[in-house]
């Protein structure tokens, strides 16, 4: 397994996800956030396993900081350039991807 999870090291979810896999002793590595995002590749490919609607933080602060409510043209381009907008966390096992704190589909994993 390469277990890739995106997420910010406050977040409770993300700090749950990492609390999981080390209790299983499952290497995985850690991409905060708040200091590199989604490049755009992981991006699309992360959008093509779950939906554009599903990443997208509506709760987020910095969703009501940039008025996304009101943006609807450029929210794929903002999710990449404002990864704050992200929900998180983001879990990647190769092509398979979870977003939030999803255990009953990480134990599914080989």
């Amino acid at each position: 397994m390469n277990i890739q999870i995106f997420g910010a090291k406050k977040c409770r979810d993300t700090q749950k996800t990492e609390r999981y896999f080390k209790e299983r002793r499952i290497p995985y590595h850690l991409i905060d956030l708040n200091e590199r995002g989604l490049s755009k590749g992981e991006f699309e490919k992360v959008k093509a396993a779950v939906g554009v609607e599903r990443l997208l933080n509506r709760e987020s602060k910095e969703f009501a900081k940039l008025n996304m409510q009101y943006i609807v043209h450029n929210r794929e381009e903002m999710m990449v350039l404002h990864p704050m907008l992200l929900r998180t966390p983001i879990v990647r096992n190769g092509p398979k991807v979870t977003v939030g704190y999803c255990p009953e589909i990480w134990q599914e994993w080989d």
